[in-house]
C-alpha cells in the first residue's frame, strides 16, 4: 500500500547562466556534449524555478549538488553562491561541492569548501566510457594514489563522496569502498546505465550487485525515468526494483536530478512514479526510501516540511560573485 510521506529530494541543481560559470551549458561543444540536445536546460534555473517545479508536492527538504561549475573558479565559490540565495527552510539545506581531490593542497581546499554551512560532501565525476565521445573523465581515477589521499581526507572529516559514474566504474567503486570502509560513498543516478543493449544491461546489473554488497555505498534513484527500457510505468518500476534489490531499501534514496531530469519526466511524474514503484515495500521501508534514508545520510535535523514558502534563509534571488 502506497504511503503518504514527505519527500526529501537528495539531488538537484541551480544555476545562473549570467555568471558565466557553466561552460557545459553555454558552449555548444562544451565538455558534456555527449548529453545531446541541451536546449531545454539553456536558461537560468534558480530557486523560484525549482519551487515552481515542485508545485504541490510535499517536499520536506533538498540537497544541492554541484553543477559542473567552472573548475578554474576559486574553491568553494559555488557553495557560497548557493548559500547566499534566498530560499525556503529546507531547500538546498545541504550542499555537495567539488574540489580536486588529487591536489596536493586538498586539505586546505576542503577547509575552504566547508566554511560554507551545510556542506556535507564532495562529488567526483569518474564517468569513463570506451567510446571517447561518451567519456567525461579518464579511466582509473579511483585507483590513483594522489586521488586516494584526497578521499582519505574526506573520510577523516566525515564528508561524503558522491560519484557520477556509469557501470564501467562499478568494480572500482566497490574496491574503493572495501579499501576505505570509513568513507561513505553515494552513487548518483542509478549508476547511469547508458548502454541499453543486452550487454550493457548485464554490466549494469553486475555493477549494482558489486557495489550493493558494500555497506558503505548508497544509491540515489535519481532520474530513474531516463533508464526505463520503453519509458512506461512498468519499465520504471523494473528499474527501481533492480536498484533497490541490489542496495536494499535501507541504502537507496529518492532524488530527482532536476532540472536535468526534466528530459524524461516532469517533477510530478517523478514523484508519483516513485511512490507507485515502491508501493509494495513495507510502510517503514517506503518512508526510508522517500525521506528518512536521505535525512539520515545528509544529516538533516530540525528541518520541517516546506509548506510555508515564505519562510526563507540566505540572501538574494541571485548573487554577485567575483569574476576571474
Amino acid at each position: 500500500m502506497r504511503v503518504d510521506h514527505p519527500l526529501l529530494d537528495a539531488h538537484h541543481h541551480l544555476w545562473d547562466l549570467s555568471l558565466g560559470r557553466h561552460p557545459w551549458l553555454t558552449e555548444p561543444d562544451g565538455p558534456l556534449k555527449s548529453l545531446g540536445d541541451l536546449s531545454f536546460l539553456r536558461r537560468s534555473y534558480l530557486v523560484e524555478d525549482y519551487l515552481a517545479d515542485i508545485g504541490a508536492e510535499n517536499v520536506a527538504g533538498s540537497v544541492y549538488v554541484e553543477a559542473h561549475w567552472d573548475r578554474t573558479a576559486p574553491t568553494g565559490e559555488e557553495m557560497r553562491w548557493v548559500a547566499a540565495l534566498k530560499r525556503p527552510a529546507g531547500i538546498a539545506a545541504r550542499l555537495v561541492g567539488w574540489v580536486p581531490l588529487a591536489s596536493p593542497d586538498v586539505a586546505a581546499r576542503l577547509d575552504m569548501l566547508t566554511e560554507t554551512p551545510g556542506v556535507v560532501g564532495v562529488r567526483e565525476t569518474i564517468r569513463w566510457h570506451p567510446d571517447p565521445a561518451r567519456a567525461w573523465a579518464p579511466a582509473g581515477i579511483l585507483d590513483d594514489p594522489a586521488w586516494r589521499r584526497g578521499a582519505a581526507e574526506l573520510a577523516r572529516r566525515s564528508l561524503l563522496l558522491e560519484v557520477l559514474m556509469n557501470p564501467y566504474q562499478a568494480e572500482e567503486v566497490a574496491r574503493l569502498a572495501a579499501d576505505m570502509p570509513g568513507l561513505t560513498i553515494v552513487v548518483n543516478h542509478c549508476s547511469s546505465p547508458m548502454d541499453r543493449d543486452e550487454a550493457g544491461i548485464a554490466r549494469w546489473r553486475h555493477g549494482l550487485g558489486a557495489m550493493g554488497r558494500m555497506p558503505n555505498v548508497h544509491l540515489k534513484l535519481s532520474n530513474y525515468g531516463a533508464y526505463g527500457v520503453d519509458r512506461t510505468p512498468s519499465s520504471y518500476r523494473a528499474t527501481l526494483a533492480t536498484c533497490i534489490d541490489a542496495f536494499t531499501p535501507a541504502r537507496a534514496i529518492f532524488a530527482t536530478d532536476y532540472p536535468v531530469g526534466r528530459r524524461a519526466m516532469t517533477y510530478r511524474e517523478i514523484c508519483a512514479g516513485f511512490r507507485d514503484g515502491i508501493a509494495d515495500y513495507t510502510a517503514s521501508e517506503q518512508r526510508g526510501l522517500l525521506h528518512d534514508n536521505a535525512a539520515r545520510l545528509y544529516r538533516f535535523s530540525g528541518i520541517g516540511a516546506v509548506a510555508a514558502r515564505g519562510t526563507s534563509e540566505g540572501g538574494s534571488r541571485s548573487s554577485t560573485i567575483e569574476r576571474s
